[in-house]
């Protein structure tokens, strides 16, 4: 049976240099470059098929003839100076490409971190608007014994609340981008564009979603899935509704579950989302909504 040839380069390597002509001045220092080369930890398993080439380029110049000698030197000093660069070369790739790696980790996680943090935030103001609110409602028992101060006590109760619904809305916003962020970062695609409104955060997605009368999932409208499941998985949201528009009633609700689909093969609980098909035209900007409610 064949081995294969990496092995036969490797295997070639671990043997020891062949015993050159000692008094050649240029091959014993051109066979200390290979094995300094060979022998260098890092380095050393590096560029096989040239390191190959090299000591064949060596043998060939302990043996060449006088009027040979200045093209074999030639030849095996560029054999030797090929080996080295590549195997530098190969080495510095390696170690860019696990730099890289854990550039990557590292944005990973400070992302994590981050909504963490929002998420933390939100939760530390919701129980403070608890308890707010528990303070308002004592606040407006204690007002019906005194009707002449009724007024007062209640402006200050709407400008108290409406702080805490404020500070509440944009601890969410806030927490909403930095999961938008983590969602991109893991399944490395972007997400539709979403607003919040009456409904909840609504994700709409374009018209590149669908062909043209189709209701399978295009290239784009997979992408646009794959980051919202990423997105729907963080956190507790627990309503997701999708709406998919095109004029015939029946594609659109054909949209709506391939989308919907797409979503639960990516990890999203199935009896969390809803999927209906809405009768009107599909746009460019606007082929289906997904509306995120608490």
């Amino acid at each position: 049976m064949k081995r294969p040839v990496a092995l036969l380069m490797c295997g070639a390597l671990l043997l020891p240099l062949p015993a050159l002509a000692a008094d050649d001045a240029d091959v014993a220092r051109l066979q200390a470059r290979l094995a300094t080369l060979q022998a260098d930890p890092q380095l050393g398993r590096l560029a096989a098929y040239e390191q190959i080439e090299a000591r064949q380029a060596l043998t060939v110049l302990a043996e060449a003839r006088r009027n040979d000698r200045p093209t074999a030197l030639y030849l095996a000093e560029r054999r030797i100076e090929i080996a080295e660069v590549l195997a530098s070369a190969a080495f510095a790739q390696q170690e860019a490409g696990r730099l890289e790696l854990r550039r990557g980790e590292l944005l990973l996680e400070a992302s994590r971190r981050d909504a963490e943090r929002a998420r933390q935030e939100n939760e530390r103001l919701r129980i403070q608007a608890q308890i707010q609110a528990e303070e308002t409602e004592r606040l407006r028992l204690a007002a019906e014994a005194e009707a002449a101060a009724r007024s007062d006590v209640e402006q200050t109760l709407s400008t108290v609340t409406g702080r805490q619904t404020a500070q509440l809305s944009a601890a969410r916003r806030k927490e909403a981008e930095l999961s938008r962020q983590e969602a991109e970062l893991v399944s490395g695609a972007k997400l539709p564009a979403s607003a919040f409104g009456t409904r909840g955060e609504v994700f709409t997605v374009p018209g590149g979603a669908y062909a043209s009368g189709k209701s399978a999932l295009t290239g784009d409208g997979r992408s646009a899935a794959s980051a919202l499941a990423a997105y729907l998985q963080i956190g507790t949201r627990s309503k997701v509704r999708i709406e998919a528009y095109d004029n015939d009633g029946k594609v659109a609700q054909a949209r709506a579950d391939a989308l919907r689909k797409a979503l639960v093969d990516a990890g999203v609980a199935s009896n969390r989302i809803q999927a209906a098909g809405r009768k009107g035209a599909a746009t460019a900007k606007r082929s289906a909504e997904v509306v995120v409610s608490d």
